[in-house]
Order: C-alpha cells, then structure tokens, then sequence
C-alpha cells in the first residue's frame, strides 16, 4: 500500500512535467502556424477588387463579368547559387510562395504579370544553375489553369544592356514565352509587353529586333483605333486588334529625374529620393521613353526595377506606376497591385503584404513569454500569483 502511494508521488510530478511540455509544444506550434502561414490569409483577406469608374463611359457591354482581374508584381530577385545564402533562400522564397498562393486563392485573379527580375542571377547563371532557379519558381508560383501566369524579362534575367547576349534572351523567351513588341489581348484589352533593356538605342543585334517588332505592333494599334477609312491604304492589309488604348507593361520606368515626388508608404526612403537616377540604367533614357510613349500612346504604364512604389504623369496624361519590389528581401512592407481592367476604363489598388517587422515583433514576444513561462515552471522566476499568496500566508501567520 505504501510502496504504491510512492510510486503515485514520484508520477505526479513526471506528469506535470510532460503536460508543461506538452503545454509549450502547443504554444511554439501555434505561434509558427500564425506567422508562417495564417498570417498571410489574415492580410490578404483584407484586400478587395477595386471598382472600375466606368459610369457614363462604360459601353452596356462591358458588365462586371468582362473586367478583367489582374495582379500585378515585381522584382521577386529568386537567389541564385553564387550569391544566394541557402537559409536567405529558404526564408524568402517561403514567404513568396505563401503570399502568392494565398493571393491566387483568395482573390482568383485572371491574370498575373511579373515585371522582370525573377532571377537575381539570371544574367551570369550557369545552364544547371537557371534550370534550378526556373524549377524552383515554377513550384513557388504554380496556378491553376484558371490563372494565366505572364513574365516580363529585367535585367537581373538577362542581364544589363553590355551584358545581354542572344542565348541569355532566348534561353528566357524559350521558359516564359515572352519577345519584346508581344501583344496579349484579354477581354478586349491591349498589353504591349517591352523588353527595356533593348531599348539602348545604340543599333546592337537584340535591340534592333526588339524595336522592329515594337514599331509594327504600333502599326497595327493605330490602324486598329482608326475609323473605317478605305483612302488609308497603309491600313487596309493590317490585321485588326482590339480599338482598345494599349497597357505597357515593363520592367524600366520611363524616364525620371529621381524619386524626388513619389509619396507613399512604401516610396523610397527620404534619404533616396532625391538621389538622381542614371539613364539606361535605373530608368529608361528619354529618348526611349519619348519613343514608346509616342508608338503607342498608352493609358497605363506598370513598370518595376526601382524596388520602391512611384506615381507619374507623362505628357500631362499618362499614368505610369512603378510596382515595388515583391520581396522581403527588398523590403519591409513588400505588396501587389490589383487591378480591374476593361477596355475603356481601369482601377487599381494596392494590397500589402505582411510587414516584416510585425512577424519579428510577434516572435520577440512570444519568445519572451517563453522564457518567463520556463523560469517560472522550475521555480527560478514566482509568478505574480504565487507571490502574492505567500505574502498573503505570511501575514495571516503573524
């Protein structure tokens, strides 16, 4: 009888031992759940479609089913073997792939376009390294048959202007489908997809295709936005598009002097702004965005490259917006633009991802309970009930 009392005891406090672990398994599993994976429902549920003006006009067609839902993103820099940090790759390319997905399922967009630098090594990778670093972005951004995934190429993929080759631009058209001048047409709507690192204008063997292939896409937008005329003969055998003012989608902005008017959260820092940027090299030279501008005469330019998000009007009229940066790698509060698109009108809003500093705050302090949780656990911290109690206990025995 005694020997059992005993052996009662001695389990008693085994078992309070396992429950406490038990107790903190709970506790650590459910802190990494949130931050690693509910957090980015919890924020992207959040974002809504934005409504397009339309009003007076939009055509009696063009009902909520022709708009077109589009997301659009930028410079997710996938690192590459040489320069890439396996746990820095591991721990950006994990929050791409749960902000993306949790995008795709959330709010099932019809398209989504990529603003160049997939690739944070595109431009010097080696054959195995690209096919590892396209493999490891097909399963980070897969989608459904219901989502068209587009990609445009940045310098990063294959490489800047004295850096670009023949092979690196094929061997990117070959994977992502994508030549500068390419037109996609979805619910009657124009994207001119440009490859701005051709757009050096110096005459070289890429650069002067690129700009043939821009120039008789500009051809054909024209003809196509003209009223039946049969005296205009240039027209008369040009394959008819869309009458629909054409997107340009991008990965260099237009020409700029600096960030010196951008607002926003997520603007570049006050000490950048005023930095002023470099022609063929942080932007477009003005001579090539004067040529764009006046090929296509767009309603919309989304480009990227500058990491940080920006507002511009050209010719007093043309909206450009420059995508920030979809990478935390990049940025503390990365995001995404949606918008809804039909062939006369256009709506944007930006969707923010989950601030970094936020996660690392909730991890602080959840670690921080943690250790007071543990402390108190084998008696090397009272917990404020315990000491109260004692003290209580004591002045009842005085």
């Amino acid at each position: 009888m005694l020997s059992s009392s005993s052996t009662a005891g001695k389990n008693l406090p085994l078992k309070r031992r396992l429950c406490f672990l038990l107790k903190l398994v709970c506790f650590v599993s459910s802190v990494l759940l949130f931050c690693e994976f509910l957090i980015y429902y919890v924020v992207i549920f959040q974002c809504r479609w934005p409504n397009v003006k339309g009003g007076a006009h939009m055509a009696e067609k063009e009902t909520s089913a022709s708009v077109l839902k589009a997301i659009i993103l930028a410079d997710t820099h996938l690192l590459g073997e040489i320069k890439g940090h396996w746990l820095d790759k591991l721990r950006r390319e994990w929050q791409m792939e749960r902000s993306f997905q949790t995008a795709l399922w959330l709010l099932q967009p019809d398209i989504v376009f990529i603003l160049g630098d997939v690739f944070d090594e595109g431009k010097w990778s080696s054959p195995q390294a690209w096919a590892d670093d396209v493999r490891r972005f097909q399963k980070m951004f897969r989608h459904s048959v219901f989502t068209e995934l587009v990609v445009i190429a940045g310098n990063h993929d294959i490489g800047f202007h004295y850096e670009m080759t023949t092979y690196k631009v094929n061997r990117f058209e070959k994977v992502f489908n994508f030549t500068s001048g390419k037109l996609i047409t979805r619910k009657g709507i124009n994207f001119v997809l440009v490859n701005s690192v051709a757009m050096e204008g110096d005459g070289c063997a890429v650069c002067r295709t690129s700009e043939a292939k821009l120039v008789a896409l500009s051809h054909k937008l024209n003809c196509s936005q003209q009223k039946p005329n049969h005296s205009n003969k240039r027209c008369s055998d040009v394959e008819k598009l869309p009458a629909s003012e054409p997107i340009l989608l991008q990965h260099y902005p237009l020409y700029r002097k600096s960030d010196a008017e951008c607002t926003g959260e997520d603007s570049a820092p006050p000490e950048e702004k005023n930095i002023a940027f470099k022609e063929k090299y942080d932007v477009l030279s003005q001579e090539a965005s004067q040529k764009l501008l006046w090929w296509f005469q767009p309603r919309l330019i989304l480009s990227g490259h500058t990491h940080s998000a920006c507002e511009v009007l050209h010719a007093g009229k043309i909206p450009e917006i420059s995508v920030p940066s979809f990478s935390w790698r990049n940025r503390n509060n990365p995001s995404f633009i949606m918008g809804s698109i039909t062939p006369t009108d256009f709506s944007l809003q930006k969707c923010f991802l989950p601030f970094e500093s936020r996660v690392f705050t909730i991890y602080c302090a959840a670690g921080a309970l943690l250790v007071i949780l543990v402390l108190a656990h084998v008696q090397l911290l009272t917990p404020p009930f315990y000491f109260a109690q004692r003290l209580i206990s004591k002045h009842k025995a005085v």
